[in-house]
């Protein structure tokens, strides 16, 4: 019977240990999100907003990492390009706040025009568990854009 105790408790523990890794696996990491919108100022720079904008928004293309995707503003808080809910792209989202009444939208911009780059924290919903979490994105000025990432903590 101990034997039998003690196997069940080593496999519920490798389970925990295999669940805890794929989450990990899942969620992306400071460096991720700050390199992913690097490579996408790049791309921006590189190709013209009208290729980047639509490689941005292609969710399965490589601006698309999971629960990691880039979004693009411009100064007056218009979503231009967002990899993972196309129905936002051409809205002014200025005024949108967190549950906690974070103006997101309007941090990013503030980053952008006052150190060029910086994290904001806000609260969104996680588009892979669907559950509203915290998030930390990681934005930087390009041009007259703002492109960002985020990360849930």
């Amino acid at each position: 019977m101990r034997h039998f105790l003690k196997a069940v408790t080593l496999v519920l523990a490798c389970m925990m240990s295999n669940a805890m890794a794929a989450d990990a696996g899942g969620r992306a990491s400071a460096d991720e999100a700050v390199a992913m919108v690097k490579k996408a100022v790049a791309y921006l720079k590189a190709n013209g907003k009208d290729k980047a904008f639509a490689e941005f928004n292609n969710p399965g293309g490589q601006f698309v990492d999971r629960n990691l995707y880039i979004f693009v503003y411009d100064m007056n808080g218009t979503c231009v390009a967002i990899g993972n809910n196309p129905r936002m792209i051409g809205k002014v989202l200025i005024d949108l706040r967190d549950p906690d009444g974070v103006f997101q939208v309007r941090r990013f911009i503030e980053v952008a025009n006052t150190s060029g780059h910086g994290w904001v924290d806000y609260k969104w919903p996680n588009p892979v568990s669907k559950v509203m979490e915290a998030k930390s994105s990681y934005v930087e000025k390009a041009d007259e854009f703002v492109i960002g990432a985020g990360i849930y903590k």
